[in-house]
Parts: structure tokens; C-alpha cells; sequence
């Protein structure tokens, strides 16, 4: 039996459980057949509907749009049946406790149909609220662009470069547009900031350079007096699709790096650039993909070769796990770090400055927004795309805009 087989098997019977429970609720509170009916109808479509998609697309295509929809109409109907069966499985455990209460109190006693039709009622209306959230983020949440603007202070930066503003875009994900006059929109916001210097830190593509060639004329409009520069990302790679050969594997990730000069890009391959204003300059660094357990091709020493430690140094790297693992402690100080990768998971809770949550913390240390150790910085953006699931939920698509400033150092 393959893999494939009994990895199917074990969703199916891990779907049947939750639905089946969750289920429970409904018939706690309506007896109506046509409710029921829609219900149970509506969840073997949804799922018959992923595993049609997930059979009829070949591994050579990618995450395709029909993929993503299909995966984020299953994710938007199961995680709200989540809430149910949690809900229900505490008020479960309630009951058993209760219950073994009245036999050794044969004078205590509880209305449990009752409790258990009110229960139900709030279960239901609790998992409301992340259904609507999720259908939101299909249809307008991944298009919902923030600015986030920082302003970080060096004591040894250099003068010329005192209020010197940066862009950060990542995580482009071209394959999964959909809507130009959306991404049209993104593109104009970025140009908005007039910034100095534009940084893009990987992930253009999902998997193959093609998915670029409709967004190349929108992209290549971005402006930046002093650059635009940018690093490739874990995707970039083709890593995730099967290839006919190993040779159209190398020609596809050779197309990808040739995308970047075709949208205005100068792209670092484990290289460094000087940045100069008024006599006086910055190192911008950039690394190959870089991330923890997997697809280390970065070299941050063949990237800072010939870069003084005395430099004020500028590091692109696409995962964050690099900061945390070779690039925070080095002595060779690199100032402020510029990440991408996690999306924030493309769900979560934000409130700013106040509270910030999302699984993707569970995965990554640094998993989106400002961070600062040892006097240093990085700065994990949340991506412009999306990938896999459709839409973004609380954490939402991002332009960065970061402003030097020469002084006493923050912190």
C-alpha cells in the first residue's frame, strides 16, 4: 500500500470524526432535515471537491490557483468546525464529570438537554465568527496592504545616510495572482513611500519562472533613486515540483534569477553592494536561501568577503532562522537584517502595539515585525503574496518602509 493511500485513509478518518462530531451540535438544536441535509452535503462536497483537485493535478504544476482554492474553501469550512468540536467536547467532559456528581448525590440533579441545546447555540455562533474572518481573506484579505513604518536609530551610522528610508517587499508569490487591478494597487502603494532604496528579499515565483511573465511590465515599474536590489527565496529554487529532468530543474532556476534584472532588480548571490550618498556609504549584503533544516545555499562569509567590520552593514536573507542561528551573535555586527518567509503564517490576531499572535510563532522565533538582540535588528516582513491558502486572516499583506537615523541607539 502507498503512502499516498494510507496518508488518505488517515485524513479521511480524522475528517469523518471531526465532521461527526461537529455535527452533533447541529442536531443538538434543529431537528429540520433540509438544515441537516445542506450541511452534510456542503462538507462531502468540499472535501470530494479538494481531493478531486489534489488527484487531477500533477506534481509538475505546482500549488496551481484551482489548488488554492479548493485548499482554502476546505481550511475555511474546517477550522470553524474546529471551535465546534472543542466547544462541545469540553461540554462533554462536563457532563461525564456531572453526571458521575449526581450518583454519589442522588439529590443533585441537571437539565443536561438543555445545557447541552445552549451550549450547542453558542458553539455555533462562536464558529461564525472565524468563518466570516476566513471568507474575508479569500475575497479581500490578501489584497488588504498595510504600510509599517520604523524608524531605528545607530550611533555609528554614517552621517550622510542620517534619515535615509528604505522599502522592504517580500514573498512576491507571482503564481498565485489572480487580480491585476488588485496587484496593480500593491504595486502603487509601494511607489507611494518614495523611499531611497528598495529591497526585495525572495520568494518572486512559487515554482517556475513562467508564473512571472504577466506581472513582469507591473513589477518592473517600481522606483528607487538608489536601487533596487534583491535575494532569492526558498521557492525560487523550484524545489517543490517534479521535474521532467534535472537539466529543465537548473534552466528553470536560471530564468528565475534572469527575472530580476528584467523587473529592475539587481539580484545578490552571496555578493555585497556599497551603497554611497555624499562621500560616504553602506554595505548592502545579500545571501542565498538560508534556512534552518533545509536548503542552505546561503554563505554569508563568501557575501561579506572584502566588507569592513567597521561598515555599516545591511544583510538580506529570506529566512529568518539565519538570523537566529549564524547572523545575530557574529561579531561581525551586521546592523539590520531584512527577512521574509513565514507570511505570518497568512493568519492570525494583530493588534498593533498592543498584542500579536499567530501559529507561525510556534515554528519561528522571529516570525513577523521588528526584532532586536545584541544591539541588532531584523525585520521579518509579512510578504506581499500569499501561498497555499487563498487569502490572509488578521496578518496581512505588507509594505515596509524603514527610516535610519544617526544617534544614541534604540534600547
Amino acid at each position: 500500500m502507498s503512502r499516498w493511500i494510507i496518508a488518505l485513509i488517515i485524513f479521511s478518518v480524522v475528517i469523518f470524526a471531526l465532521e461527526f462530531y461537529a455535527f452533533q451540535a447541529l442536531k443538538a438544536i434543529t431537528k429540520n432535515k433540509l438544515i441537516k441535509g445542506v450541511w452534510i452535503i456542503s462538507a462531502i462536497a468540499i472535501y470530494a471537491y479538494f481531493l478531486y483537485v489534489l488527484y487531477i493535478t500533477p506534481r509538475s504544476a505546482g500549488q496551481t490557483n484551482t489548488f488554492q482554492l479548493a485548499a482554502g474553501f476546505m481550511i475555511t469550512f474546517l477550522i470553524p468546525k474546529l471551535f465546534l468540536v472543542i466547544i462541545m467536547f469540553g461540554e462533554d467532559v462536563f457532563r461525564v464529570f456531572r453526571k458521575g456528581y449526581s450518583w454519589v448525590s442522588p439529590g443533585v440533579t441537571a437539565d443536561f438537554e438543555s445545557r447541552r441545546i445552549f451550549i450547542a447555540k453558542i458553539a455555533l455562533g462562536l464558529a461564525a465568527i472565524p468563518f466570516a474572518a476566513f471568507i474575508y481573506g479569500i475575497i479581500q484579505g490578501r489584497y488588504n496592504y498595510k504600510v509599517l513604518k520604523y524608524q531605528l536609530t545607530f550611533d555609528d551610522l554614517p552621517e550622510a545616510f542620517d534619515g535615509f528610508k528604505i522599502t522592504q517587499i517580500s514573498d512576491i508569490h507571482s503564481g498565485s495572482f489572480t487580480s491585476k487591478e488588485k496587484i496593480q494597487y500593491g504595486v502603487d502603494l509601494i511607489n507611494q513611500q518614495e523611499t531611497d532604496l528598495m529591497l526585495f528579499t525572495g520568494d518572486l515565483v512559487n515554482n517556475m519562472a513562467t508564473e512571472m511573465d504577466d506581472w513582469i511590465d507591473m513589477f518592473k515599474t517600481l522606483d528607487a533613486p538608489f536601487g533596487k536590489f534583491s535575494v532569492l527565496g526558498n521557492h525560487d529554487y523550484g524545489d517543490y515540483v517534479e521535474w521532467d529532468s534535472p537539466e529543465a530543474k537548473v534552466r528553470n532556476f536560471q530564468a528565475v534569477k534572469d527575472l530580476h534584472p528584467k523587473i529592475g532588480f539587481d539580484l545578490l548571490l552571496d555578493e555585497h553592494r556599497y551603497i554611497e550618498k555624499n562621500g560616504q556609504r553602506l554595505a548592502l549584503i545579500g545571501v542565498e536561501n538560508w534556512g534552518k533544516g533545509f536548503n542552505q545555499a546561503g554563505d554569508l562569509q563568501k557575501a561579506s568577503a572584502n566588507v569592513s567590520k567597521d561598515d555599516f552593514k545591511i544583510l538580506m536573507t529570506h529566512d529568518p532562522s539565519h538570523w537566529e542561528y549564524q547572523v545575530k551573535a557574529d561579531d561581525f555586527n551586521y546592523h539590520l537584517t531584512l527577512s521574509g518567509h513565514t507570511h505570518g503564517l497568512q493568519m492570525g490576531i494583530e493588534i498593533p502595539g498592543w498584542f500579536k499572535w499567530s501559529p507561525s510563532q510556534y515554528i519561528y522565533k522571529q516570525w513577523a515585525g521588528l526584532y532586536q538582540e545584541f544591539g541588532r535588528y531584523i525585520n521579518v516582513n509579512r510578504g506581499f503574496g500569499y501561498h497555499a491558502f487563498p487569502g490572509r486572516v488578521g496578518i496581512w499583506p505588507e509594505v515596509t518602509v524603514i527610516e535610519l537615523k544617526k544617534g544614541v541607539k534604540n534600547g
